[in-house]
């Protein structure tokens, strides 16, 4: 038996018509009245209409008229922004369901963005062989959402096991390795991991204690851990590494092509297991979903496969 929703409780008199929304952005972008009839195909007195119902559905004005130009009321600056993530809703919508409707199913999931694009992209297709037919859509997330309020059947989460509504299924590890490219290994020359200390530290914004903290865990004492250049991003550290600048702790999953081609090694071979752990984040209304299952086994099966043994 289908689940039952409740009627959504909205007035219909407060629910303003697309078009309408359509004539003000566009009136708004333009300053125009007639360049925006133009955009949309219409006569200058529609759009002129349109905006008129919009205002009396408001009850304030939302265009204030300048010389030859209309230019926005402080009401009409404060509700542009809004109206137009509600377009942009509306269109990405339509196109997602355009786009599953040919499909004989459809999986979205939310995924950290390095995450989604260092390790689940490169191996998506394996998952989609397994599934003919299937449209996936993926997101970028870094941080918990409402389920009920997001179009994701799934999510990728790092950290606690905690989610509201949802259940955490374990996926793995987070095993850290401090690395460089050969050329900077080769000039410093690291016998033992105090070495590292000597080495220019190469630290991602979203960790900055990323270091202290290793350097704490295998008992070396650094006076200056936090020296060193910062980037906003693990795939700028990367690159940093990459070019030289410097040795980085990066999670391996981050890394496995450039460990593979030998752009970059392993300092000293030393591995450590983060604080954390990677989860997949279940509704708990989707627990049950047969294709939700399979990706979960699947993502797992991908961990144990994993010739690094991170998982």
């Amino acid at each position: 038996m289908s689940k039952a929703f409740p009627p959504i409780r909205v007035s219909r008199k407060l629910i303003p018509a697309v078009d309408n929304l359509r004539a003000f952005e566009s009136a708004a972008r333009f300053g125009s009245f007639t360049l925006s009839a133009s955009e949309l195909n219409l006569t200058q007195s529609a759009v002129s209409r349109q905006i008129k119902e919009l205002e009396t559905q408001i009850g304030v004005r939302l265009f204030e008229r300048v010389r030859q130009r209309v230019v926005l009321s402080d009401a009409g600056k404060r509700f542009l922004p809004e109206v137009r993530h509600i377009l942009v809703m509306a269109e990405d919508l339509m196109m997602r369901t355009m786009a599953s409707s040919q499909s004989s199913s459809s999986l979205s999931i939310a995924a950290l963005p390095t995450f989604g694009t260092r390790w689940l992209l490169p191996r998506l297709h394996d998952f989609i062989a397994q599934h003919p037919g299937i449209a996936v859509n993926v997101g970028a997330r870094s941080h918990p959402f409402d389920f009920s309020e997001e179009p994701f059947d799934l999510a990728i989460h790092y950290g606690q096991p905690v989610w509201a509504r949802a259940s955490c299924l374990p996926l793995c590890r987070e095993v850290i390795v401090p690395v460089a490219s050969s050329a900077l290994i080769e000039h410093f020359a690291p016998r033992c991991l105090a070495d590292l200390a000597s080495m220019p530290l190469l630290h991602v914004a979203t960790r900055p204690k990323a270091w202290a903290d290793w350097f704490d865990q295998h008992g070396v004492s650094v006076d200056t851990p936090y020296r060193g250049h910062r980037f906003d991003l693990f795939t700028m550290v990367i690159e940093a590494a990459l070019s030289g600048l410097g040795a980085a702790l990066l999670p391996v999953y981050l890394i496995e092509r450039e460990l593979d081609s030998g752009q970059l090694r392993t300092i000293l071979d030393n591995m450590t297991a983060s604080e954390f752990s990677y989860h997949i984040v279940v509704p708990d209304d989707k627990k049950d979903n047969r294709l939700i299952v399979d990706f979960c086994n699947w993502a797992r099966d991908c961990i144990v496969r994993s010739p690094r043994g991170w998982g």
